[in-house]
């Protein structure tokens, strides 16, 4: 115990004090106190000095003989217990202010995800409210160990930076608690993406607010978190809330259009196509993946948004000109972008040409 808080706890006034103080009064010792509270004096003397808490059969009895409310007693020994755990578990968390040093701090400060303060202990206190948990054993039992996988479903125990990917998960459970989402419809959802697909196509100025109303309306939590130093993640999906909750988490890491929505419907791919237990992480160096579901959303995504027959009807195009790819991707209500994306992806056209189509997306800003 450090000198600082030890003083801190000798400067708190148990409940004990007012006992000493009201028996000196009228002329009582402890002895005598205990034989009529029907205690030993050991235990009476444990009381006062405030080594064994006050039990409300204790604080009834204080009321017959010192004739001072019950409840007085009572919330005088909540109080005093109460400071005296904030004191402990301060020393507690001084003892454990190196575990912050390991996140994103300064940037979760810049972004508004935590209170400014350069005071470590404060720090490790709003670190423990971002997570919800009570002390640091409590993250590394829901993020590192094995016993993450059945408890929290997701396990980052083999990727290379755990803390600022934690905080960049643990943003999106906190940003979906926000949303107003009616429960969870698979069909539903299944139907909505036709709606999505023409929001893609047109892409309007608030379509990140259109595509969270609508998913929200299935059941689909749907939020955007901005990359952080070592967590620059493209995307994430997961069940949450004890899997009654579909969470679709987005970055927008690519900052054009082609690369969101097909991002967004990989994601919706997992979603339809794969189970309540599975965690997708994309582009998180050292997380398990499981290629074959990966492929599968892939493949769902990319025929969901140009469908087989019209992607056939759309490599008769060649050279591929900015006219062609306009007129192809008006006549089928696809955005041009999403078009040229598919031709770059497949190596149908190179990555340098036709980049003027997409269009330039900041979710933040």
């Amino acid at each position: 115990m450090t000198s600082e808080y030890k003083l801190k706890k000798e400067l708190l006034s148990p409940p004990g004090d007012t006992i000493q103080e009201t028996i000196d009064v009228i002329g009582m010792n402890q002895y005598e106190l205990a034989e009529r509270l029907g205690k030993n004096i050991k235990n009476v003397n444990q009381i006062i000095k405030g080594k064994e808490p006050i039990t409300t059969s204790t604080a009834i009895a204080l009321e017959k003989v010192l004739g001072i409310p019950a409840d007085f007693w009572i919330e005088r020994d909540r109080q005093y217990q109460k400071e005296l755990a904030e004191i402990e578990f301060d020393e507690y968390l001084e003892d454990c202010k190196d575990w912050t040093k390991h996140f994103p701090t300064a940037n979760m400060m810049k972004l508004g995800w935590i209170p400014e303060t350069r005071n470590p202990i404060e720090l490790s206190k709003s670190m423990l409210n971002y997570f919800g948990i009570a002390s640091p054993q409590q993250w590394n039992t829901l993020y590192i160990s094995k016993a993450a996988k059945v408890a929290f479903k997701i396990s980052l125990v083999h990727t290379s930076e755990p803390e600022a990917i934690s905080v960049w998960l643990r943003k999106g459970e906190i940003d979906a608690k926000k949303l107003q989402l009616k429960e969870f419809n698979k069909d539903l959802f299944r139907k909505s993406l036709d709606k999505i697909k023409e929001l893609s196509f047109h892409h309007p100025a608030d379509f990140k607010d259109q595509l969270q109303k609508l998913c929200s309306e299935t059941g689909v939590a749907v939020v955007y978190t901005p990359n952080i130093p070592k967590a620059t993640i493209s995307g994430a999906t997961r069940w949450i809330f004890n899997t009654t909750i579909p969470l679709i988490q987005l970055s927008g890491r690519y900052k054009t259009n082609d690369h969101f929505w097909f991002t967004f419907f990989h994601e919706a791919g997992h979603i339809l196509l794969h189970g309540k237990k599975d965690v997708f992480l994309e582009e998180v160096t050292g997380h398990k993946i499981d290629k074959e579901k990966e492929a599968e959303a892939d493949r769902f995504a990319s025929k969901f948004l140009i469908p087989d027959n019209q992607y056939q009807q759309l490599l008769q195009h060649k050279p591929y000109s900015e006219t062609s790819i306009l007129d192809f991707a008006n006549k089928q209500r696809i955005h041009p972008a999403i078009v040229v994306g598919r031709l770059q992806h497949d190596d149908i056209i190179p990555h340098s040409r036709l980049n003027d189509i997409k269009i330039h997306i900041d979710l933040f800003n």
